[in-house]
């Protein structure tokens, strides 16, 4: 931890020293919520959000906050081991083109509807239609099971220090768990009258309590879409891998290892069951395997949980934007940032200057977001980017 902020209603806990202002002011608000217990958690890769800034984790008692999960509910990551030392840069290069056929990227769904037997069940175990958002998606999620999708999602083939050749991929839970939030933030904010809510509405934290009708319903759906983005990561890491195969003959697999990182969750923290919302966050139990992925110029890293309890036992999802998508269209140097990654051999995804806005350059460095954070986890393996599909 780097620096506690005791000003506010409850105190601020920041793994990082440099924070940008819209995200500090937004940890400021979240900060003075009522419902808030304890403190807030700001992570080293934390930069603003809507509403909460992302890199930050919260515990509420009796209410959700939809914006405080965010719009790519479930996003997170999945890493598996092959048994591969190396791949040469033609192998390399006949897999992408391999990946690309058979994951559909950018706003592109699947041709044809997948197996329902590959869609998530509710967890309440209660019939889809009562989920109110997600029945009415279903048909359309079945043909975005297995896609990527855009912005910073990626299928990454990795060199980790442990000798092996690694598959990551980066995605979430698409326009399902995009429907679904702006559905229940919306709802939230025209119901916050009800609750005699004095939250300013410029904060963007509409909130819905957990035992109202509308509280409850966000959460079968929230959950639900958390499982579809796992199912969704876990589809493309077996087309990914077979593509894997096909190209590099027989391979071995080790274990599939997955985490999420926006999220609300009833957990146990300070004698207390507390949700705790994780927006652009992950799970750092003691023990837990996690992963932090760098930029596409920079390594990544399987890292296990040491379940510090100021963190309310997180750690961040990434390195953290250092400047927006935009800006970094703007500012960033095409030439500079294709070099870099050239220069390392790595077969990127940086073709012409709307690409900048997932340049390194645009990024946080990695190295120091995980220094910041060796209270919360420690590292496992380091693994270096070889070749990258962006959406």
């Amino acid at each position: 931890m780097q620096k506690i902020i005791k000003t506010e209603k409850v105190p601020i806990k920041l793994w990082l020293k440099d924070i940008d202002q819209g995200a500090m002011e937004q940890a400021r608000n979240i900060a003075n919520l009522p419902f808030v217990h304890s403190h807030i958690a700001i992570m080293p890769d934390a930069h603003q959000g809507y509403g909460m800034p992302i890199g930050g984790v919260m515990a509420t008692e009796g209410v959700v906050i939809p914006n405080a999960v965010g719009v790519d509910i479930g996003c997170g990551m999945c890493a598996q081991q092959t048994s591969l030392h190396s791949l040469e840069s033609d192998k390399l290069k006949a897999l992408l083109a391999r990946i690309r056929k058979t994951v559909p990227l950018g706003f592109k769904h699947q041709e044809k509807a997948q197996d329902q037997r590959l869609m998530p069940k509710p967890r309440s175990g209660v019939p889809i239609s009562d989920l109110q958002i997600v029945s009415q998606e279903y048909k359309n999620a079945l043909t975005q099971l297995g896609t990527l999708g855009g912005g910073n999602h990626f299928i990454e083939i990795q060199q980790g220090s442990d000798g092996r050749i690694w598959i990551m991929i980066h995605s979430g839970s698409r326009n399902l768990g995009y429907k679904v939030a702006a559905f229940y933030n919306k709802l939230a904010a025209k119901m916050g009258s009800r609750f005699s809510s004095k939250i300013p509405k410029k904060w963007q934290l509409d909130f819905l309590p957990v035992e109202s009708k509308e509280g409850r319903a966000y959460l079968q759906e929230m959950a639900f879409c958390v499982d579809f983005a796992y199912a969704n990561r876990k589809l493309m890491m077996e087309r990914v891998k077979d593509a894997l195969l096909t190209v590099a003959g027989p391979v071995q697999f080790g274990e599939f290892v997955n985490i999420a990182h926006n999220y609300a969750a009833l957990e146990t923290h300070f004698h207390k069951k507390l949700l705790v919302h994780r927006k652009g966050a992950t799970s750092a139990k003691e023990g837990e395997i996690g992963i932090i992925p760098g930029s596409q110029g920079a390594p990544s890293y399987l890292v296990r949980g040491k379940g510090n309890v100021e963190s309310f036992t997180s750690c961040s999802h990434g390195a953290g934007r250092k400047m927006g998508r935009k800006q970094a269209q703007r500012s960033l140097d095409l030439d500079q940032e294709q070099k870099k990654l050239e220069d390392q051999g790595i077969l990127h995804a940086i073709r012409g200057r709307r690409d900048l806005d997932e340049a390194a350059g645009a990024y946080k460095d990695i190295d120091q977001v995980v220094e910041n954070q060796l209270d919360l986890v420690e590292v496992m393996v380091t693994l270096k980017p070889l070749a990258v599909v962006k959406g």
